[in-house]
């Protein structure tokens, strides 16, 4: 019987539109907490996520069963 064992990292860095300033300090963590939540849900556990006020860095495992493309597009696309 063979098994397979995966754990492939992501860092994913996006930026807002023309690079605006758009996140401030006062949302900020709400930010954070939405899209690490979002992660969970795809079953891609966060290791951390930070960022400035012009982009968000995040560092998450990526689910065996989703794509990174797909992973992405549902992040992006829900904050």
């Amino acid at each position: 019987m063979s098994h397979s064992f995966n754990k492939i990292w992501i860092h994913a860095i996006w930026a807002m539109k023309e690079r605006m300033p758009l996140i401030h300090p006062n949302i900020e963590q709400n930010v954070y907490q939405f899209i690490s939540e979002q992660l969970r849900e795809q079953g891609c556990p966060v290791r951390i996520i930070n960022g400035m006020s012009d982009h968000i860095q995040c560092l998450f495992l990526l689910s065996p069963q989703k794509s990174i493309a797909e992973v992405i597009k549902q992040i992006k696309g829900s904050s």
